[in-house]
């Protein structure tokens, strides 16, 4: 069963990793880690996703009081996860999360230009292009 659990003291050092050729698109687990601590004051949500006992990925979101919604900021399915359905079950479980905390009635999100996969898997949840910022896709949603 997929599910997340927060990070905590005992589980942030779990080794998860993309392949090379999606370090340009995807943040490694210690900038998920530095993030979700430069936005603590903003609720941020640190999480791992797990199969069961087995983590895949690791991904954040936090509250963006400025946009009046809530920012998905990363999503990193492990290597030897991808192509499961692991990214669509964990996106699932975070904006039901989001929907359930009920702040707010929007998230926005960003993906790196030629990051095809998170485009794709963005759209299925109803996720449209609003802007770009250089090589960044910025999408929105209504929860």
């Amino acid at each position: 069963m997929i599910h997340v659990e927060e990070i905590n003291v005992e589980n942030w050092r779990t080794p998860l990793n993309v392949s090379k050729a999606q370090e340009l698109y995807v943040a490694n687990t210690t900038t998920i880690l530095a993030r979700a601590y430069a936005y603590r004051n903003a609720r941020s949500k640190a999480f791992l996703i797990y199969d069961d006992k087995t983590p895949v990925g690791m991904g954040l979101y936090h509250d963006e009081e400025s946009l009046n919604g809530y920012i998905f900021s990363e999503l990193l399915i492990d290597e030897r996860f991808q192509s499961k359905g692991y990214g669509k079950a964990a996106t699932k479980i975070v904006l039901d999360c989001m929907k359930n905390d009920g702040k707010y009635n929007k998230v926005l999100l960003c993906y790196i230009e030629g990051n095809d996969a998170a485009k794709a898997l963005y759209e299925k949840f109803g996720f449209i292009e609003i802007d770009r910022d250089g090589n960044e896709i910025i999408m929105e949603c209504t929860l």
